[in-house]
């Protein structure tokens, strides 16, 4: 990221970086100093999801000023925030319930906020952590015109259909990773086989080799909060 970031940021001139963390620790959730390293990088707001509590130590900065997210339709009383506003942009974060847990219902969640008195700015930004394609295209449409864009996380796989729903709200299924390319979601492809040969239960060391950096670029009326494109930016590190 650190490589890759500050000069992406120049390129494309970039106003904003929202990255989602939950897999920064090892591929298993996000420290504080990992954390801090993505700030000073160029991430302005980090967004996470299910792996969020892998490492107890973030748990305390959930509740801090650090522009870090968990899903806001986890149950009332859970440490952290999923919504923030930063430098005139709300970011929301999602998860999805299909194959994912059983949480609040990530669309009333949605709803509940955005009819809610809080003070939201005209551009919105949802980073929708789910596994069902289905599921994020459905929040996709249910959201159009209300959001400046729906992005999707989680399976580490970049799908190739960004684009401006009707009413102006961007969309992605999913961004994909930044991490090795030669893998299986980031994970070391002998260990991830040999779990599928054997269905013993083992660890997934993160691979090594070149890195691939899945983004898109997100334009929007600030006046409106419409978005007027997105595309993706793909780039790969030797």
């Amino acid at each position: 990221m650190s490589a890759l970031l500050p000069g992406l940021r120049q390129k494309y001139a970039v106003d904003m970086v929202i990255a989602n963390g939950e897999n920064a620790a090892g591929g298993a959730g996000l420290t504080w100093p990992i954390a801090q390293e993505l700030f000073q990088s160029g991430v302005d707001v980090l967004t996470s999801g299910n792996h969020i509590w892998d490492q107890k130590e973030i748990i305390p900065y959930l509740d801090k000023e650090a522009p870090i997210l968990r899903p806001l339709n986890y149950p009332p009383g859970v440490p952290g925030q999923g919504f923030l506003t930063y430098n005139g942009v709300a970011v929301i974060n999602l998860m999805g319930r299909v194959f994912m847990g059983n949480l609040d219902c990530p669309f009333r969640a949605a709803e509940g906020l955005l009819k809610s008195d809080e003070d939201l700015p005209s551009v919105i930004v949802v980073d929708f952590h789910g596994e069902a394609t289905s599921e994020k295209m459905a929040l996709g449409w249910y959201l159009d015109g209300q959001v400046s864009a729906v992005v999707g996380t989680h399976t580490h796989v970049g799908t190739v259909d960004a684009r401006i729903l009707p009413q102006g709200t961007a969309y992605i299924t999913d961004v994909g990773m930044v991490g090795p390319r030669d893998s299986v979601i980031g994970n070391q492809r002998e260990a991830v086989i040999n779990r599928f040969l054997t269905q013993m239960p083992s660890r997934f060391p993160v691979a090594d080799g070149p890195v691939v950096f899945n983004a898109v670029l997100l334009e929007v009326a600030e006046n409106t909060g419409r978005a007027t494109d997105i595309h993706r930016v793909d780039e790969k590190m030797e």
